[in-house]
């Protein structure tokens, strides 16, 4: 099958590869040009301009945007309504609002365009073992759609999960789960490190995905992490967030269902980037003013 692909770091890039092993036909943009010669070099056909890059594509047309959520989806798409056609579709695979997608999506059929959100998990290993899809939209859109999704994912690794809007509020949830089953695993070993005990984490890391109720791939990566430096040591404890937890924390005020350990873990990931806690200097104030309790100064 044809795709165009826009957005070539390093998911799009590994996403690229991995249709073109399977024998599709690859058109590539990014705003960086040694980022498209570096999937030319594996043969995929180059754009220089988004006009070259439609151009290239027999209609009607498949664009994959693989770029940052937010304005450079709106910008992006912008850009291609003068030069697209009716039928073609525009599928977004990046981490974007379930909201914006149904906005885009409404807007797009409006002017006879398909739309298609593809919520994407795999991160850099998606090359090697592909990526789990969940995808958003039309059936007669999706199912055109299906040899691409197949190539990408493993088998039985994606699924057609409801209108559009829907892949992306699945991958939503999903990364807010995932938050929560990274933040357990990061309580747990720092409890195992500060033990007593001289404990080899890599080996326990491994022992508890032999069998155990916690094994899963995350566990796999701690092996490996610890691994490479038993004790994290070259790393600094600051844990950024890419959006989709605090829209699923939003979204779990606006539906008023409890989702305590999502929303802490999230909360958590805040509070590793303070240098110092404010709340924390207040508490400790108060704890001096009302009962004589010492402070550390600073």
């Amino acid at each position: 099958m044809e795709l165009g692909i826009i957005g070539l770091g390093r998911m799009g890039a590994h996403m690229a590869e991995r249709l073109m092993l399977d024998g599709h036909k690859l058109v590539s943009y990014d705003r960086s040009p040694e980022a498209i010669q570096r999937v030319v070099d594996k043969g995929a056909h180059g754009a220089h301009s988004l006009a070259d890059f439609v151009k290239q594509l027999s209609p009607p047309r498949a664009i994959w945007l693989m770029v940052p959520s937010g304005e450079p989806v709106d910008q992006t798409i912008e850009q291609l309504l003068p030069i697209v056609a009716k039928a073609d579709v525009i599928i977004d695979g990046g981490n974007s609002h379930y909201k914006d997608s149904i906005r885009r999506a409404k807007k797009l059929k409006e002017q006879g365009i398909y739309f298609v959100d593809a919520g994407t998990s795999g991160g850099i290993w998606g090359l090697k073992v592909g990526y789990c899809m969940m995808v958003g939209g039309e059936n007669e859109v999706v199912a055109r759609l299906e040899p691409i999704f197949k190539t990408l994912a493993p088998p039985e690794g994606y699924l057609h999960v409801g209108p559009s809007g829907a892949g992306h509020f699945v991958k939503m949830i999903h990364n807010g789960i995932e938050y929560g089953m990274m933040q357990a695993y990061g309580e747990g070993f720092e409890l195992l490190e500060a033990s007593q005990f001289d404990l080899d984490l890599p080996k326990i890391a491994h022992l508890w995905n032999q069998g155990s109720v916690v094994r899963s791939w995350l566990l796999e990566l701690c092996e490996d992490a610890f691994t490479k430096d038993p004790r994290l040591s070259a790393i600094q404890d600051y844990v950024d967030d890419s959006g989709e937890g605090r829209w699923m924390v939003q979204e779990a005020v606006e539906q008023t269902v409890p989702a305590p350990v999502l929303m802490l873990s999230l909360f958590a990931r805040f509070a590793s980037r303070q240098k110092q806690s404010f709340s924390g200097k207040v508490v400790a104030a108060l704890r001096a003013e009302f009962g004589g309790h010492p402070v550390r100064k600073a």
